[in-house]
């Protein structure tokens, strides 16, 4: 198997097309043409020796951004990805975690870290609608199963194994959101 059909360098240069998808189709072309060209005459054929290749060559993403810089009119083309801030990504999926549990031990303070947390999931652009629906029903599924419950159980009496299910049920719940969340940025 010759360099250019390794899997690895197959990969590399799917990205590259994917990432280049606002070049004109004539330049894409002649891109990945010099890419393949450039990989052919290394001679490689271990994954070591591919891989040093396919490094050397850089970043399937920093070899677009230059071949779109080049392009003025194809950058304007591509729209821009979202703006991703980890410490902001950090704070509304910390929320929004543990806002069910916050409640239990003090329904104001649950409150409140569940009405920012939400703002801030449904103002940011890093997130599309399947996950803001995604995270805040599991916000949202604490407070509502805990006030039904309490409903359902007025006339009894709450005890200590009610108690553990609905703190596991408040800490379970809104952690399987938040890590909805996290792999939904990090793709």
């Amino acid at each position: 198997m010759n360099a250019i059909d390794h899997p690895l360098v197959t990969a590399y240069l799917d990205s590259v097309a994917r990432e280049t998808a606002g070049l004109p189709a004539e330049r894409r072309a002649e891109l990945l043409a010099d890419l393949r060209e450039h990989i052919e005459v290394s001679g490689a054929e271990a994954d070591d020796r591919v891989r040093e290749v396919l490094a050397a060559l850089g970043d399937p993403r920093t070899v677009a951004a230059s071949a779109l810089a080049e392009e003025p009119h194809a950058a304007a083309a591509v729209p821009a990805a979202p703006e991703v801030r980890p410490a902001r990504t950090r704070l509304t999926v910390g929320l929004l975690a543990l806002a069910g549990l916050l409640a239990l031990f003090s329904p104001f303070l649950g409150t409140a870290a569940m009405i920012v947390g939400l703002a801030l999931l449904w103002a940011s652009p890093q997130w599309g609608s399947r996950h803001k629906v995604i995270g805040t029903v599991t916000c949202a599924a604490v407070p509502f199963v805990v006030v039904v419950g309490a409903l359902a159980l007025a006339g009894s009496r709450i005890g200590p194994v009610e108690l553990l299910l609905i703190a596991g049920f408040s800490l379970v719940v809104p952690v399987v959101g938040a890590v909805a969340l996290l792999r939904a940025v990090r793709r």
